[in-house]
C-alpha cells in the first residue's frame, strides 16, 4: 500500500478524518441491518407514525407560527371533524398540513384519532358517488360535492367505506384527501 501527501486545506482534512473515523467505527458495529426503502417515522412524543392523519376535535381550532401559545394564530378553522396531517410533533404540539398545503401548530388536545377525509375535486367530475359495493359498477347511493367531510369507516387498496349526512358508501380511496395511497384500515 502506497501513501501519497496531498497538500489539503484544514477544514477539509478535517472532514476527510471525521468521515475516515466515521467509517471506521460504523465498521466496528459489525454489518448494518438493511433499510427499508422508506423508513417508518415516529413521532417523538407519542411514537405514533409521521406523517399520519387525525381530525379536529373541535369547531373553533386555532393554528400557530409555532409550538406555543404565545406565537400568533395564522388562522382558525371552524370545521370539527375537518382532517389534518401531522407532520411533526414538539411537546404538546403538532405541526399539521391542510388539504390546501398550508402548515401550522395545533395544539394537541384539539385533534382527534377518527379518521375522515375531505371530498376531492376530480376534473370534470362535480361529485364523487357512494356506491353499494366497492365496484364503480355498482348502485350509486348518494353523490357527495368537493369539499365535503366524510367519516372514513374502512379502507381497502382501492375503496374506502365513508358516511356524512346519514348516507353510507364505497368511494374510490383518489377521490379523497385524508387516506394515503398505499393505506388499508378496517
Amino acid at each position: 500500500m502506497h501513501i501519497v501527501r496531498c497538500p489539503l486545506s484544514p477544514g477539509l482534512s478535517r472532514l476527510l478524518l471525521g468521515l475516515l473515523w466515521l467509517g471506521l467505527t460504523l465498521g466496528s458495529l459489525g454489518p448494518l441491518p438493511a433499510l427499508a426503502a422508506t423508513p417508518a417515522l415516529v413521532g417523538i412524543e407519542t411514537g405514533l407514525p409521521l406523517p399520519r392523519f387525525v381530525s379536529l376535535k373541535a369547531g373553533k381550532v386555532n393554528v400557530r407560527v409555532g409550538p406555543s401559545r404565545s406565537h400568533p394564530v395564522l388562522w382558525v378553522y371552524q370545521r370539527k371533524g375537518m382532517p389534518v396531517e401531522v407532520i411533526a410533533e414538539f411537546e404538546h404540539w403538532r405541526r399539521i398540513r391542510d388539504a390546501d398545503g398550508d402548515i401550522g401548530w395545533i395544539f394537541h388536545s384539539l385533534l382527534d384519532g377518527k379518521r375522515t377525509a375531505v371530498v376531492k375535486a376530480m376534473g370534470d367530475d362535480e361529485t364523487m358517488s357512494l356506491h353499494v359495493t366497492p365496484d364503480v359498477t355498482a348502485e350509486v347511493l348518494a353523490a357527495a360535492e368537493p369539499g365535503v367531510v366524510v367519516k372514513v369507516e374502512t379502507c381497502q387498496i382501492r375503496w374506502c367505506l365513508v358516511g356524512a349526512d346519514g348516507y353510507a358508501g364505497w368511494s374510490l380511496k383518489e377521490q379523497l384527501w385524508g387516506i394515503y395511497p398505499e393505506e388499508s384500515f378496517e
